[in-house]
């Protein structure tokens, strides 16, 4: 579990299903072994399964990223969404000079992503199909988190419950509408791993620490699909853990044959073993992780010193009791007024 905060915060988690959508994901792997690329490629949830677009790098809170474009959506290691106005082509200036006035230039990743009072505020498409899904995935949510859900009134800021092509879902809160698409063959297992993207949760298999307890298996990867493989570390997002180590029971794991374009797998354990993914629960990492993010109403959000926080835009390392961002000008310290970030 990563301990990287997006405020945007940058872990990963794990949810409910029930013992039939475990069941499900295990037949869907076996099938997908027997079968070939096409089945093993759509046991990982996706925004678009079976479609490829153009992959381009981009900046998103000051570091470059690897994203596909599909049907006008950013898509970034398959399943998670970011919206034009999160992204540019060209480095934003998101620090500026004490006393500079910031410009009018688009806010790009400009929100604490942090969900206000563990409040998320939902709605559910009355088209979507089996609604029990969403359901399911919130109670559980409720029952073992500290993060509340309630159904939207007139709040602003709210999830989309919708139908999608595949299941797909943007990280943190972005700010107004914001969806979380599922297709007919999401479960409520998948439905728990776009809610946790949606506090703000990234994938398990990406964490910095990742090669100590895997292998990639670079060779097996769909060409084209390499960057949904690379370390938050590689992507510019450096940092610590919830956990001591990789927790395969993690939900937010991606399965041994993501992306496989063989049938072989892409990702086993650090010996060449394999290992089983589920998507039931959260594991008890996944609630530690998700209850530091989300400390109850009791407790004070505190920054620790050595994490690194996603904030305004801006993913900065709390050292010190200070904040500094490692920009064009190497490591500086900033000051957060405003919620605009200018150097100290």
């Amino acid at each position: 579990m990563r301990k990287t905060h997006l405020l945007f915060l940058l872990p990963a988690l794990t949810f409910l299903s029930c013992s039939e959508d475990a069941t499900n994901e295990e037949l869907k792997l076996e099938v997908a072994l027997i079968k070939g690329t096409e089945e093993i490629s759509a046991n990982v949830e996706a925004a678009y399964p079976q479609m490829r677009g153009n992959i381009s790098e981009v900046y998103f809170a000051g570091q470059k990223i690897a994203v596909e474009e599909i049907n006008g959506d950013f898509i970034y290691e398959g399943d998670i969404l970011f919206s034009p106005d999160m992204l540019s082509v060209n480095p934003v200036k998101l620090v500026y000079e004490q006393g500079e006035v910031p410009d009018n230039q688009k806010s790009v990743g400009r929100t604490s992503a942090r969900w206000p009072d563990n409040t998320v505020y939902y709605s559910i498409d009355s088209n979507l199909p089996d609604k029990t899904r969403v359901t399911d995935a919130i109670k559980h949510w409720t029952a073992n988190t500290s993060v509340k859900f309630v159904e939207r009134t007139t709040q602003s800021n709210y999830v989309y419950f919708t139908p999608g092509t595949g299941c797909s879902s943007y990280i943190g809160m972005i700010g107004g509408k914001q969806n979380i698409n599922l297709a007919t063959n999401c479960t409520t297992g998948s439905t728990i791993h776009e809610i946790g993207h949606a506090t703000g949760l990234w994938h398990e298999q990406s964490r910095v620490d990742r090669d100590s307890h895997i292998k990639i298996q670079w060779d097996n990867i769909q060409t084209g699909l390499e960057h949904n493989f690379k370390t938050y570390e590689d992507m510019g997002f450096d940092g610590e853990e919830f956990t001591s180590h990789l927790d395969f029971m993690s939900i937010m794991m991606y399965p041994p044959n993501a992306f496989s374009k063989n049938g072989e797998p892409t990702i086993t354990k650090a010996d060449g073993s394999s290992y089983s993914v589920q998507r039931t629960s959260l594991s008890s990492g996944d609630m530690e992780g998700i209850n530091t993010m989300y400390p109850s109403s009791t407790t004070t959000v505190e920054y620790k010193n050595g994490e690194y926080y996603t904030i305004f835009g801006l993913t900065v390392l709390r050292f010190y009791d200070s904040w500094y961002y490692n920009g064009p000008y190497g490591w500086k310290k900033v000051i957060l007024k405003n919620d605009v970030w200018y150097y100290a």
